[in-house]
């Protein structure tokens, strides 16, 4: 199988390569259980976060540790997370559905009715304010990602040919 070495901070990892479609690999990154790697970048991308800002936000399930470390470093009591599926627990949730490069059908994104409450008097404040979201943090940017002005990211992550070459 081939991989992609991946140095975050002091620390590497190996990335398998994984067939997206006949043409195209990317290299799996999961920070899932790698509390370790989870940290290492909390610690390097808190720096690069304004210092003041009322909310972190993530993606389940992959960017929830990080929002965990991050949280913690930048003294955020709370942390959102936007499901990927209604939960019985949720109260009025809000759906939307999108199309991610890795999954082959359109998923539905949701977030609690109570947490996108929050987030929406949140929102609203910043607004009456002239504010408006500061940043997108992420460790890594994958493909065309690392042209976007709008993220701050550790390092680019690169897709790749059918025979493992980075395009």
């Amino acid at each position: 199988m081939l991989n992609y070495p991946l140095q975050i901070g002091k620390l590497q990892r190996q990335l398998p390569l994984i067939d997206l479609n006949s043409e195209l690999k990317i290299a799996s990154f999961v920070i899932l259980g790698d509390a370790e790697l989870t940290r290492e970048a909390a610690r390097l991308l808190a720096p690069h976060l304004p210092t003041e800002f009322d909310a972190i936000v993530t993606m389940e399930s992959k960017g929830i540790p990080l929002a965990h470390e991050l949280a913690l470093l930048t003294r955020h009591p709370r942390y959102f997370v936007i499901r990927k599926g209604v939960k019985a627990y949720m109260h009025n949730p809000y759906v939307t559905t999108v199309q991610a490069i890795t999954t082959s059908e359109p998923q539905q994104l949701v977030l609690d009715g109570a947490d996108a409450l929050a987030l929406k008097a949140g929102a609203q404040l910043l607004k009456e304010c002239g504010a408006t979201v500061i940043t997108q943090a992420a460790i890594l940017a994958e493909g065309d990602a690392v042209n976007r002005k709008d993220i701050t990211y550790l390092k680019p992550l690169p897709l790749f040919n059918n025979k493992g070459e980075a395009l």
